[in-house]
C-alpha cells in the first residue's frame, strides 16, 4: 500500500482522530480508557451499550443504544465513528466482537482497537502455548477478513493490579490471605506488565496523535504508524521477586513473614494443563501465566521490539504505588477471578 498523506486526502480532512466508540465503558480496562479520553477533551466519546446494560457511563459520554442481533442498530452507532475500541464484558456472547467488528466494516469505520489486550500479538508459539491465540488473534483476523478498518492492538501484557492481587496463586503467584507466593523457576524471570491508569495514558495520547503524516519529509509520530500492528507499551518490567520486594516496602513485611515456594516452570505448566483437563479454571490461569514467564525472555517484549513508552509520552510509574492498588483489592470477590480470566480467553 502506498503511503498515505494528509495532503493528499479530501478537503475536510482534519488529520486527527475526533470521534471514538468505545464498546465496553463500564469494564475494567474500558472504565480507564474512557475517563483518560474524556479527560483530554479532544474527542467525542460515544458508548456503545445495550439497551439492557446494567452500567451507566460517565459524564460527558454520548450514548448509541444498539441490538447485538440487530446488525443494522450496529451500523448506524458506528457511522461516522473515526476509531472504535472494543472492550467487552467477559460474559458478553462468543461472537459478539465479530458482529461488532463486520457492522464496523459496514459504517466504514476506519480504525478498530480489538478486545486483544495482553501478550505479545506477534509472537504465535506464545499465543498458541499459553490458550490464548483464538481469542486474542480472531479480533485481529476478524478485522482484516473484513478489508475496510485498519487495526492496532494495544500490547500491555497482564495488568498488574489484577494479576498481583488474584485469588489461589495462579496469576503472578500470590496468595495473600495466606502470605504465601509460589516463584517461577527462581522468581527472577522479569516480564513486561501494566497498570490500568497507563493504559488509560496510552490511549489518551495515542489518540492525541495526527492520523497520517502531513507529507513524505514529516516524520513526526503519527497513528498510521501502528496501522495493522501491535501499540506495545508497559509500566514495568518486574520480576516476581521484585513484586515481593515491592509487597514487602508496602506493607512492611519480609520474606520471613511469607511461605515462599517454588516450581519449575515447564512442570508447572504441565500440572496446569492437567487440572484445566479436569475442568479447573485455575489450570488456564496457571498455562497463561506461567508460559509468559517461561525463560526464554517471551513475556519481556520490551526487549524484543521496544516500547512506545516515549514516543507516546507516557509517564514513569512508581510499582510500589501499584502495589498499593492491588493489595487493596485482595478482599473484593477473589473467587471469581478465575472465572472471569477464562471467560475472557474462551
Amino acid at each position: 500500500m502506498a503511503p498515505k498523506y494528509a495532503k493528499d486526502q479530501p478537503a475536510g480532512f482534519t488529520n486527527r482522530i475526533e470521534r471514538v466508540a468505545i464498546v465496553g465503558v463500564g469494564g475494567q480496562v474500558g472504565t480507564y480508557l474512557t475517563a483518560a479520553l474524556l479527560a483530554s477533551g479532544k474527542h467525542t466519546v460515544t458508548a456503545i451499550t445495550r439497551a439492557d446494560s446494567s452500567s451507566s457511563p460517565p459524564s460527558g459520554c454520548k450514548v448509541a443504544t444498539v441490538d447485538y442481533d440487530k446488525e443494522e442498530t450496529l451500523v448506524d452507532a458506528l457511522r461516522g465513528q473515526q476509531f472504535l475500541i472494543i472492550s467487552m464484558s467477559v460474559r458478553a456472547p462468543r461472537d459478539t466482537q465479530s458482529r461488532i467488528i463486520a457492522a464496523a466494516a459496514k459504517a466504514g469505520v476506519p480504525w478498530v482497537m480489538p478486545n486483544c489486550y495482553g501478550t505479545d500479538v506477534q509472537n504465535k508459539p506464545l499465543e498458541a502455548e499459553n490458550l490464548t491465540g483464538p481469542a486474542v488473534l480472531g479480533g485481529i483476523e476478524a478485522i482484516e477478513k473484513g478489508g475496510v478498518s485498519s487495526w492496532v492492538a494495544l500490547c500491555c501484557n497482564f495488568w498488574y493490579e489484577y494479576s498481583l492481587s488474584g485469588a489461589g496463586g495462579g496469576f503472578y503467584g500470590f496468595e495473600f490471605k495466606d502470605k504465601k507466593v509460589t516463584f517461577i523457576d527462581d522468581g527472577n524471570t522479569r516480564i513486561n506488565t501494566s497498570t490500568w491508569e497507563q493504559c488509560g495514558h496510552a490511549i489518551k495520547n495515542f489518540l492525541s496523535l495526527k492520523e497520517l503524516p502531513d507529507n513524505e519529509h514529516d516524520t513526526s509520530p503519527s497513528i498510521s504508524q501502528w496501522r495493522n500492528k501491535p501499540l506495545y507499551i508497559s509500566s514495568f518490567v518486574a520480576s516476581q521477586r521484585d513484586m515481593l520486594d515491592s509487597v514487602h516496602r508496602v506493607a512492611g513485611s519480609t520474606d520471613a513473614d511469607w511461605k515462599i515456594e517454588r516450581e519449575g516452570s515447564t512442570a508447572r505448566y504441565q500440572r496446569g494443563l492437567g487440572l484445566l483437563k479436569q475442568g479447573s479454571q485455575l489450570g488456564f490461569s496457571i498455562c497463561l501465566y506461567t508460559r509468559t514467564f517461561y525463560p526464554n525472555g517471551d513475556g519481556n517484549f520490551e526487549a524484543k521490539y521496544g516500547l512506545a513508552n516515549d514516543v507516546l509520552g507516557l509517564p514513569k510509574e512508581n510499582i510500589d504505588d501499584a502495589t498499593k492498588r492491588a493489595i487493596a483489592r485482595v478482599n473484593q470477590e477473589p473467587e471469581r477471578t478465575h472465572a472471569e480470566l477464562i471467560a475472557l480467553y474462551k
